[in-house]
């Protein structure tokens, strides 16, 4: 049975389109009836649009028939059951007539093409009867010119399945995902090659919003393949130029993807439509408590607007010949989606690293997928950093509010389009803008939009090569407005750049920087894309290589300490200033070691290990910018170590003793790095928040607690927290001694580029004494070195003792005394952490500048030895300690075992670590 429709049908829904002229490329559509009421529905839609549709039913017509009929399109109906099986002819018209004209299938016949071409249609787990849904798409082909979000109508249990998509075939509409915003169910599809979509929702429907556009979309594709669609398609725009056809403007579709976005049977432009959908939701947004005019301005006048730079300022400087305005982008009308998955203050530092001079935030939410939270993570991921990128709000603008609401955000400038302006809107949004202390860029495309810019004053102009009503790319567009602007504008190509030949001409035309977009979303490595586009003229201060690790020795108790310390390479010299803590230094001490600090140069090898960074226009990540300010090469700096002390005592004790680095050691809160005169060095534990925030403090020590434990960190904790921000630097503290440094930095070899500093005792050891060492040792001269070195001697024992030194001969006469004598051995023996140790263990670390390892020292393992010995050599005593006999030492008391830092010893195998033991 056939059916024509000769009648002229009025519609009876909401949105009550008018009918359209006839459409000599759609004379003859078939329309093939799966048997549902709502083939009707499809069919006057279609002649709405100006189609002369014939219908079929699709067990009541061949396919011989049907191609002698000659078909200009084919559309196939919704209808109940499976495509495999209840479809009659339509699977096979679909193989037939397949890249020779356009087809689109509805419901079921968008599941005929979706099974034809490989793919699985199955239950999706939920019926749908009459149910609206908010609808995502790719704003080609029939979606051209359609906001997001539209609600549709779906009548269906089932739908093409994701993993079955055959590769022919791409998704073009569907469900987002509640969870994540993804892609749900499948509610369209489009052939890559030939020019074949479909739907899985009704758009016949009188709740499904802008159903009429899409056909009427559909109805101006031509020919079976995109390609060829789009030869027919400007050839029929030619001929339009030149007779006027219905006054109807008709634009070529190419793979789904119109290269103008004047909608048939509509009036307004893309551009028009964003504008009006844009307004609708400004005037809405207006209105809600807290985000009212007044409520903005109230926020502005507290001063709540994140610091500004001048945008035409730092528009002029870069490490390239151009400077980039390098732009966020997720989607555009004319290419669709770009990157959905972007963060955009991730990228935004990717930027800012990359050489941009401008980052450019779209922020209009259905086109674009942007939003004005995109803009305010921006611009907090560039906290800190400096020579930081300007901040371009890229919106269409049209009220000040926008303008107010960009400048909170943290903008530093605002884009203002020519065509979408009265020339009074335009000069009255320009010093808008600028009373807020934004310098605007003004955007044109024409002599005319040109000529107003200049008149108007701008001092920073953008050219855009995309014809905003057509959608066109000419990149000759920004050159052959150059001679209208003089010398103190700066000129900016916009759109359409995406390789080096492309901003070859403007480098010798007067254009002052370039906007890049999609190309920079698409590349896979910015800065290396970035580097190739602008022609290679990155400066060397972009290496990432691993700097010099930089050594804080804590706990400095003497004047005389810190000396040997700073002689030896130190780069800090670290006091505590905490009451009650065993190691905290008192008001006059502190201000000799701040004497000391100042007073005693770096040697010569510290110095000239660490070359003078040059300036650089490009931005510094925060944590290496810090690095510079905690190391002076002709001196070491002095950091005050303060816990839970009132702000008021830490700003004192900075000023009385002079203090270059306040460190905070307990749960300070980070504001106060804002108020304290110094660069602040915060503890944090590897998975406490907040620890690579910016802006605060200059660098996260992690530390395993409080501080003074001697406990070692979680290293797998460290790692992730260093993995999960790559731009983050610490100070590496906790347990931290000469047996388990190299250890513990070759296990974090993965990432020792973000360790800048170590934290180093300089004798974190508690000694107790017991034995007779002769004349010249005696025990009042083995504390007064302890002592200087910032270790603490003890004169009895307790679980605080880390090592006893004591002579062989007291050991084995008090090991084998009755246990219960109570000697200083038999306390010591109870103490499974304390070890027991020579003499010579402490004469040899003096000699060796260098705590030595105890494992050859423990007297309880050479009583052992000797024993066994004794046994088997049949009393024959054995010396098991090296010959020879060594002179004493201590005559030379001010060579404490803190010069094991020296270049050597100590700092030579600390500071080269990374050529050595870490890249081996």
């Amino acid at each position: 049975m056939a059916s024509t429709g000769k009648s002229n049908p009025v519609d009876h829904s909401p949105y009550n389109p008018k009918s359209k002229d006839r459409i000599k490329t759609a004379s003859n559509l078939i329309l093939i009836d799966n048997y549902d009421s709502f083939t009707w529905n499809v069919y006057q839609y279609l002649v709405l649009e100006g189609a002369s549709v014939t219908v079929y039913r699709n067990d009541e017509v061949t396919l011989d028939y049907l191609i002698n009929v000659n078909p200009t399109q084919l559309v196939l109906s919704p209808g109940p059951g499976h495509p495999d099986t209840d479809t009659g002819i339509s699977c096979d018209v679909i193989r037939h007539f397949a890249g020779k004209i356009p087809i689109f299938g509805v419901c079921m016949g968008e599941q005929c093409i979706f099974s034809v071409f490989g793919g699985k249609v199955a239950v999706t787990g939920e019926i749908l009867h009459g149910k609206t849904s908010l609808l995502r798409h790719d704003s080609k082909g029939i979606f051209q010119g359609l906001a997001q979000n539209i609600p549709v109508t779906r009548y269906h249990s089932l739908a093409g399945t994701h993993l079955s998509l055959p590769e022919s075939l791409e998704i073009t509409s569907w469900i987002a995902n509640e969870s994540n915003g993804g892609k749900g169910i499948i509610m369209g599809v489009r052939h890559k090659e030939f020019v074949i979509e479909g739907v899985q929702f009704h758009p016949e429907s009188i709740l499904t919003q802008e159903g009429s556009i899409m056909l009427a979309n559909f109805l101006q594709m031509k020919g079976g393949t995109w390609k060829e669609n789009q030869c027919m398609q400007h050839h029929s725009d030619k001929v339009n130029h030149l007779n006027g056809i219905n006054g109807i403007e008709q634009k070529p579709f190419q793979n789904g993807t119109s290269s103008e976005a004047i909608i048939p049977g509509q009036k307004e432009s893309i551009l028009e439509t964003i504008f009006r959908h844009r307004r609708c939701a400004v005037e809405a947004q207006m209105l809600i408590p807290s985000q009212r005019l007044a409520d903005l301005q109230i926020s502005y006048e507290l001063n709540l607007a994140p610091p500004q730079i001048p945008f035409h300022e730092r528009l002029k400087q870069s490490p390239y010949a151009l400077s980039l305005m390098a732009e966020i982008k997720r989607a555009s009308p004319s290419k669709g989606i770009i990157s959905w998955e972007t963060c955009a203050p991730l990228q935004a530092r990717k930027y800012a690293l990359a050489g941009a001079s401008v980052i450019s935030v779209l922020t209009e939410p259905e086109w674009f997928k942007g939003s004005i939270e995109d803009l305010r993570a921006v611009r907090q991921s560039l906290e800190g950093m400096p020579n930081r990128p300007a901040v371009l709000r890229k919106e269409f603008i049209f009220n000040q509010y926008q303008i107010l609401e960009a400048r909170l955000a943290g903008a530093d400038t605002v884009l203002l389009i020519v065509k979408m302006l009265e020339d009074s809107q335009l000069a009255e949004l320009y010093h808008y803008s600028r009373s807020l202390g934004m310098e605007p860029l003004v955007e044109v495309n024409t002599i005319e939009e040109m000529d107003t810019a200049v008149k108007l004053g701008a001092l920073v102009i953008g050219v855009n090569n995309r014809n905003l009503s057509s959608f066109d790319v000419d990149l000759e567009t920004t050159s052959r407005l150059t001679h209208m602007v003089s010398d103190k504008t700066i000129l900016c190509a916009l759109s359409g750049i995406s390789k080096p030949e492309d901003v070859q001409a403007y480098k010798h035309n007067g254009v002052g920087a370039v906007l890049v977009g999609e190309a920079l979303m698409r590349a896979s490595d910015t800065a290396a894309f970035v580097d190739r586009l602008l022609g290679g003229s990155r400066d060397p201060n972009g290496s990432t290589e691993p700097t010099d690790l930089l050594v804080k020795i804590c706990g400095t108790r003497t004047p005389e300490a810190a000396k040997t310390a700073i002689e030896a390479g130190a780069d800090l010299i670290g006091i505590i200033l905490v009451e009650g803590r065993k190691r905290c230094v008192s008001q006059a001490i502190g201000q000799a070691i701040s004497r000391v600090v100042r007073e005693t140069a770096k040697p010569k090898t510290a110095v000239n290990m660490r070359p003078t960074k040059q300036t650089s226009f490009r931005a510094l990540e925060y944590f290496e910018h810090s690095n510079s300010l905690l190391q002076r090469d002709d001196r070491a700096l002095l950091v005050g170590v303060f816990l839970n002390q009132p702000l008021e005592y830490i700003l004192s004790q900075q000023k009385l003793l002079n203090l270059d680095i306040v460190q905070l050691h307990g749960s300070e809160p980070p504001e106060w790095a804002s108020l304290i005169p110094v660069p602040v060095i915060r503890r944090f534990g590897p998975t406490d928040p907040g620890l690579g925030r910016r802006g605060y403090h200059a660098f996260p020590l992690l530390d395993a607690a409080a501080g003074g434990t001697g406990r070692l960190l979680d290293l797998t904790s460290v790692q992730n927290a260093l993995r999960l921000d790559d731009g983050l630097r610490v100070f590496l503290a906790g347990g931290l001694n000469s047996e388990n440094l190299y250890a513990i930095l070759e296990d974090l070899s993965s990432c020792r580029s973000q360790i800048a500093a170590v934290d180093y005792p300089l004798l974190a050891y508690t000694i107790a004494a017991t034995g007779d060492f002769g004349n010249q040792r005696p025990h009042n001269m083995i504390k007064q070195w302890i002592e200087k070195n910032g270790g603490t001697y003890a004169s009895k024992i307790s679980s605080d003792v880390t090592h006893l030194v004591c002579s062989k001969e007291h050991f084995k006469r008090n090991i084998s005394m009755v246990f219960t004598s109570h000697t200083i051995v038999q306390a010591a023996l109870k103490i499974r952490t304390l070890k027991i140790v020579t003499y010579d263990w402490l004469e040899d670390s003096l000699l060796a500048r260098s705590p030595k390892r105890v494992a050859g020292y423990l007297l309880k393992q050479q009583v052992k030895v000797e024993k066994k010995l004794k046994a088997k050599e049949r009393g024959k005593v054995q010396e098991t300690v090296k010959a020879g006999s060594k002179q004493p030492y201590f005559n030379n008391l001010v060579q404490p075992i803190s010069q094991h830092l020296k270049s050597d010893c100590f700092s030579q195998r600390l500071r080269g670590h990374q050529q050595g033991h870490l890249h081996r």
